[in-house]
């Protein structure tokens, strides 16, 4: 028994206070505080606890707030290390500590996919493998999660990790090179903090300010109301989803298959596993939308206590409903369904389940296993559902419902609330932001953007923070004659946003990507360029055009050297335009210095586009082998 006896003296020595102190994720062992920039250090503690913080022999004091948050505040510190962060409670003992922490400069990458892509899938694993220990390069992950209000703290508790064999592999390729080398370039620590999501649109990142400004207060009080209610929110968001259905399917209200299922033929589900796994039927690579259906008889006692709907994660997004009524609306291909669906919604008898699952890509539907589905009842009992379902297909075409703002990777700021509010007011050397793809086709990239740094900024305290951002690379299909590429429109965006803000640089990536596959390996060369804006050099970007003689001239800065045409007398991908559809055409171009001249062809021109294509072929490079992006501007 003296084990139980020493634990029994280790509680009574150690105050309630000393329990409950930590320090924030971001203070932990092996973290890297920013260099130059005032600090502020927190974490958590019992209510009105004072405490006393000392970093690198410098002490502050703080008391937690009434919900036990404290902050303590220092002047800015140059870098060195390794220091002792500690936090000691009102009787001088120390409560918390982080050991091994730095001064230098930290990063915070985020966006979607290709940021995202770690550095075990990008080229040259193998031989990169022998450079990556270095004890003064940190990285930080931040594990997926979403919440509907911005959260001080991690659903799961990220940790520093010096840069190893262990940490390298499953961290971002782009961040991590970027990182490499601005250690090499700096000498000081450097901290790198991995934030990303694949498939993800901008506005699941913003701050709710910013939603706010972009979407409106409408949309962002129907996702208060989803706060508060999910089912009420569902039910006013409906009425928006159904005119699509309707637009879609041209049934005339009160004909629609969630009211009349009946209308509809439909057939046994092989299995409840994703359709493209089907023995038997057609769904192989099917990207479209299919309606599920069960019945389920329930007693009378089982009705009036309602009952939580599981229907195990589908892949992409479902319309649920209980006869005929609206229950939920979701997308997301990891998370498991689960549907609180009150009494009045059920009768005794026969109870119709309509499920509409869309898919857009890759495998679709019910991921299954089969006890996954089931009906669970306020009296503790479960009914299995896993069987007995049957589909109708909706339609082949992956059209775009409207997605509700509590969308997983579309929804306002559920990505940001979780994933970067719990970061806190940290001070930043920069952000590295490499996102896009997943807005393609949606107008106004650009205010999205300036959106997204403005509430940033705001939380990182810093108004000119750097925002370095990844131009999109060249995936798709080639063309031979010039068309409304909605990839070459959002490069232009992403250029227009850069050309707002003295702090945003845009780094061009559009000779780095696959034609045939959205994630280009060559992250090496990415953060390379990464860490070249990082340092503030420049890339080539377009100024403008103007008539002169019988040429247009196309003027650059940021030209290194002179720019020229690899494996060309000329430049390919410029385009004289008119003000009419349809009249772009493509130019005869010569580099010249840092312009390029186009041939004046006779034809009505008012703009000039480049490289407006998904996947265009450009060979336009200045002396740094740096490419000019995509760019549509009004010759003047």
């Amino acid at each position: 028994m003296i084990w139980r006896a020493l634990l029994l003296a280790a509680a009574a020595c150690a105050s309630p206070a000393h329990a409950q102190v930590t320090l924030a994720p971001t203070f932990t062992d092996h973290a890297v505080i920013q260099r130059g920039q005032p600090i502020l250090v927190n974490g958590t503690a019992a209510p009105r606890d004072k405490l006393t913080v000392t970093l690198a022999d410098k002490k502050a004091t703080a008391i937690a707030d009434g919900e036990g948050y404290w902050q303590a505040s220092f002047a800015a510190l140059p870098a060195g290390g390794p220091y002792e962060l500690t936090v000691r409670g009102a009787d001088g003992q120390v409560a918390a500590a982080a050991k091994d922490v730095m001064l230098g400069d930290v990063w915070l990458c985020s966006g979607q996919s290709n940021m995202e892509l770690p550095v075990r899938r990008a080229l040259d694993f193998d031989t990169q493998a022998a450079n990556f220990p270095d004890p003064d390069l940190r990285l930080l992950t931040v594990e997926k999660a979403t919440a509907t209000l911005p959260q001080r703290r991690f659903a799961a508790l990220p940790s520093w990790s010096p840069a190893s064999a262990d940490s390298v592999p499953d961290f971002s390729a782009a961040c991590y090179y970027m990182a490499r080398d601005l250690r090499a370039a700096r000498g000081v620590a450097i901290g790198a903090i991995d934030a990303t999501w694949g498939g993800t649109q901008i506005r699941a990142w913003l701050t709710p300010a910013a939603t706010r400004s972009i979407y409106g207060q409408d949309e962002a009080d129907l996702l208060a109301l989803y706060t508060r209610d999910p089912l009420a929110a569902n039910q006013a968001f409906f009425p928006r989803w159904a005119g699509w259905w309707q637009k879609l399917s041209g049934d005339a209200p009160g004909e629609e298959p969630w009211i009349k299922p009946d209308r509809l033929t439909w057939q046994p589900f092989p299995a409840i596993s994703y359709w493209d796994e089907w023995k038997g039927a057609d769904f192989k690579s099917f990207n479209g939308y299919v309606w599920a259906r069960r019945s389920v008889t329930l007693t009378a006692a089982q009705a009036a206590q309602g009952a939580t709907l599981s229907l195990g994660v589908i892949d992409d997004s479902d319309e649920t409903f209980v006869n005929g009524e609206v229950i939920a609306n979701s997308f997301s291909w990891s998370d498991a369904r689960r549907y609180a669906v009150p009494a009045g919604y059920w009768r005794a008898g026969v109870n119709e389940i309509m499920v509409l699952v869309g898919d857009s890509w890759g495998n679709g539907g019910f991921q299954g296993p089969a006890d996954a589905l089931k009906l669970s009842f306020a009296d503790g009992s479960e009914m299995p559902i896993g069987d007995g379902w049957s589909y109708a297909i909706a339609t082949d075409k992956a059209g775009a419902a409207p997605r509700p703002p509590w969308d997983q990777i579309a929804g306002l700021g559920l990505i940001h609330n979780a994933m970067v509010a719990p970061l806190g007011a940290i001070r930043l050397d920069g952000i590295a932001w490499y996102q896009g793809e997943a807005d393609v086709g949606t107008p106004g990239y650009d205010a999205r953007l300036a959106a997204l740094i403005a509430g940033w900024r705001a939380q990182f305290g810093r108004n000119d923070l750097p925002l370095l951002v990844v131009g999109l690379a060249n995936y798709g299909d080639p063309v031979t004659k010039p068309f409304d590429s909605g990839w070459g429109m959002l490069r232009d965006e992403q250029r227009r946003a850069a050309d707002a803000d003295p702090a945003m640089t845009l780094i061009p990536a559009l000779d780095l990507g696959e034609r045939l596959d959205i994630h280009p390996a060559n992250k090496i060369e990415l953060g390379h360029r990464l860490a070249r804006a990082a340092g503030g050099k420049a890339f080539p970007h377009v100024l403008g055009a103007a008539r002169q003689g019988g040429a247009i001239v196309v003027r650059f800065d940021g030209v290194t050297g002179t720019l020229a045409s690899w494996s060309s007398a000329q430049a390919i991908g410029f385009e004289l335009c008119g003000d009419a559809a349809g009249s772009c055409r493509f130019a005869s171009a010569l580099a010249k210095g840092a312009t390029v001249e186009i041939a004046d062809d006779g034809q009505p021109a008012t703009r000039v586009r480049y490289a407006w294509a998904d996947s265009p072929v450009v060979n336009l490079f200045d002396g740094a082998n740096l490419p000019v992006t995509s760019f549509e501007i009004p010759i003047r």
